[in-house]
């Protein structure tokens, strides 16, 4: 297998030296994470895919390959599996919060240049969703590209695109149809060898079934979704790097439809640049954008060049990384309390993002 065209590079193979430099085993080989199952991995290498697993000392130090790394392995039975010694270090990673009361960092994909971030124009379509999407996609080091799918059954395919524009400042948008195959040559141009592009969304958006119609010989299984909220079944199960005919590779992801922020999710800048540019040309630098003078968020909500749910979505995240760096600082009982402030504030009619 050519590792080239699957996203090996310059910069992988000078921190891959630098592993090799001080290893004292047995020959170590650099190799991808193509699938995940559990304990078990599918690699891509040299001498072709083949299983393997983490050494002991990886998994005693919890340090757990995800899809799409770069890693050193050291073959075993006759060069037919693969051991996990290190990974190289990683250009970009999409990364969510873990489930569960403890502070963890969930790493999704990782070494990506482009994500797709997919949603679907039937009534699962989501703005919100997607803001939070693109907050993570921003800081993930990859290029945030979106794509809206099912356009043979939307009668309004212009209003929903206008909104997508309005939260997605400089991000490419494209809208397909993987039954009519409606835009889907515009997707063409991300595809070339070397590149790596994750698929992720909510379930039932169709990105397995985009990538069937993507990649002819993926023959990934895929489900109808419900017919009364249009919201799709988990088809993809376990994450999924697909090596294309003309180099690069595609990942499939189960979906997500609840996507929590991870505390470097810091910058909402990207995702907001209006109210940004705004509230840098507020009176108070401390303005909060609700009744003091001199806001000038405010002002473009009362001419009508801002919605009063855009400024409330804007709220919502910050509330949510403020109760990150609190939960990272203090802990879960101190982000309880903050809760509770919050609350006591909004009763009191005088509401403030801390």
């Amino acid at each position: 297998m050519n590792l080239n065209k699957i996203g090996w590079n310059s910069n992988f193979a000078d921190e891959y030296k630098k592993i090799e430099s001080n290893w004292k085993g047995e020959q170590i080989y650099p190799a991808r994470i193509a699938v995940v199952y559990q304990n078990i991995y599918q690699l891509f290498t040299k001498q072709g895919v083949m299983p393997g697993q983490i050494s002991g000392k990886m998994r005693f130090q919890e340090q757990f390959p995800v899809i799409g790394d770069w890693v050193a392995v050291r073959m075993i039975n006759q060069n037919s599996e693969a051991i996990i010694e290190r990974i190289i270090p990683r250009k970009s990673k999409f990364s969510r919060q873990a489930a569960g009361s403890k502070l963890k960092e969930q790493i999704i994909v990782a070494n990506l240049d482009f994500v797709f971030i997919v949603s679907s124009l039937n009534q699962d379509f989501n703005l919100r969703r997607l803001e939070r999407y693109l907050t993570i996609a921003w800081d993930s080091g990859a290029s945030p590209v979106i794509v809206l799918t099912k356009a043979d059954i939307s009668n309004n395919i212009s209003e929903m695109v206008s909104q997508v524009e309005d939260i997605a400042f400089g991000v490419n948008i494209h809208v397909v149809s993987s039954f009519t195959g409606k835009g889907l040559s515009e997707l063409g141009q991300y595809f070339k060898a070397g590149r790596t592009i994750a698929l992720l969304g909510s379930s039932g958006v169709g990105k397995s079934t985009l990538i069937n119609k993507l990649v002819p010989n993926a023959n990934l299984r895929v489900n109808n979704i419900r017919e009364d909220d249009a919201k799709g079944r988990h088809t993809t199960t376990n994450r999924e790097m697909i090596s294309l005919p003309e180099g690069g590779v595609i990942i499939d992801t189960p979906g997500m439809r609840e996507i929590q922020l991870w505390q470097d999710n810091n910058d909402q800048s990207s995702v907001f640049p209006k109210i940004t540019k705004l509230a840098q040309a507020c009176k108070f630098n401390d303005c909060q954008h609700d009744s003091e003078p001199g806001c000038m968020v405010k002002k473009a909500i009362e001419a009508g060049r801002l919605s009063e749910d855009r400024l409330e979505s804007y709220r919502k995240l910050a509330r949510e990384l403020k109760y990150m760096e609190i939960k990272a600082e203090r802990g879960a009982n101190a982000v309880e309390k903050y809760k509770m402030f919050e609350v006591m504030q909004v009763e009191d009619k005088s509401y403030r993002i801390y």
